[in-house]
């Protein structure tokens, strides 16, 4: 007599099933994070929507009803009447030979700094660094009055300064600029640059590779993410200025985009729409430079967060 094996061997117990895509729990404390970032960006948003949405309808109609009632008539009229009235497209131009040079030199020279820091074993390294970030938390304000003494005194040929001077020139406002921001380049760029791999660098010098090909060639190209980061952070930083070229420039033909909204308010009347029009225009092209370097800007903002 044989014995059936199969109808004594024990059912096998049923796999729990997996729960479906659409029902997983959310945690409470995740909802909460969620919350609160939606309600952080509204708040941060909601100045910018409403400069908008005051700006497309007539100002009559705000000051009757209010900025948060309900429109009756939009239109592009004030973006019109604020680029031609302002006459941005010199304060356009000027804002770029500031911003422009600023960034490109200081990136340069907080990069040059940066790779002798990390890569080339200098003694007082740390002290150096140190000292590059403390540049940083020093008011601005503190140091007007005599940055304003010294640029009356250095004399430049007439086709560098009208004024024969640095004072009243764009070298004023770009040599500030980059005294300030390339502390915190220099910092930033000089902790990226110790996460590369030693043995690419120690590659290059086998193969005969100097310090300037090892800056150039392989650490820069390296540094792409980072760098483009920095770029995005400081032209907005340099672009949105105002209290530098107010101080050393004098030549009202020589301020930067931030003092053409000046140029919208009236000796006895403002029209806010206006103006609103305006900040939206003045704005646009950080905006524009954010969305071209909007992929290296995130890869240059998460590099390192998964490492251990």
């Amino acid at each position: 007599m044989t014995v059936d094996t199969a109808r004594a061997r024990p059912a096998a117990q049923p796999a729990p099933a997996a729960p479906a895509a659409g029902r997983r729990r959310i945690r409470p404390g995740r909802l909460g994070v969620h919350a609160f970032l939606m309600a952080v960006s509204i708040a941060f948003l909601a100045p910018l929507l409403l400069a908008v949405y005051a700006s497309l309808r007539p100002y009559e109609e705000t000051s009757e009803y209010g900025y948060f009632s309900l429109p009756k008539h939009l239109s592009f009229d004030y973006y019109r009447q604020a680029f031609t009235d302002s006459g941005m497209t010199k304060y356009f131009v000027n804002t770029m030979i500031i911003a422009v040079p600023g960034v490109l030199v200081t990136l340069f020279l907080a990069s040059f700094v940066a790779f002798a820091l990390a890569r080339l074993k200098m003694r007082g390294g740390i002290v150096l660094l140190m000292l590059f970030t403390a540049g940083n938390l020093l008011p601005q304000q503190v140091i007007v009055t005599p940055l304003y003494v010294v640029f009356n005194r250095i004399p430049l040929p007439y086709w560098m300064s009208d004024s024969m001077t640095m004072y009243d020139s764009y070298w004023a406002v770009v040599v500030v600029q980059i005294g300030f921001q390339i502390g915190f380049c220099v910092f930033v760029l000089a902790n990226f640059m110790r996460t590369l791999p030693q043995e690419i660098l120690e590659a290059a010098v086998v193969d005969g590779a100097g310090v300037w090909t090892q800056y150039w060639r392989i650490t820069l190209p390296l540094c792409r993410p980072a760098l483009a980061a920095l770029g995005t952070l400081q032209f907005t930083w340099m672009y949105n200025d105002f209290l530098w070229a107010l101080v050393f420039v004098s030549d009202g033909d020589k301020l930067p985009i931030t003092s053409a909204l000046n140029n919208l308010r009236g000796q006895f009347f403002t029209d806010y729409n206006l103006l609103a029009a305006g900040s939206v225009i003045v704005a646009l092209p950080t905006l524009v430079v954010f969305l071209l370097l909007q992929r290296h800007f995130i890869a240059g903002l998460t590099l390192g967060s998964s490492k251990g």
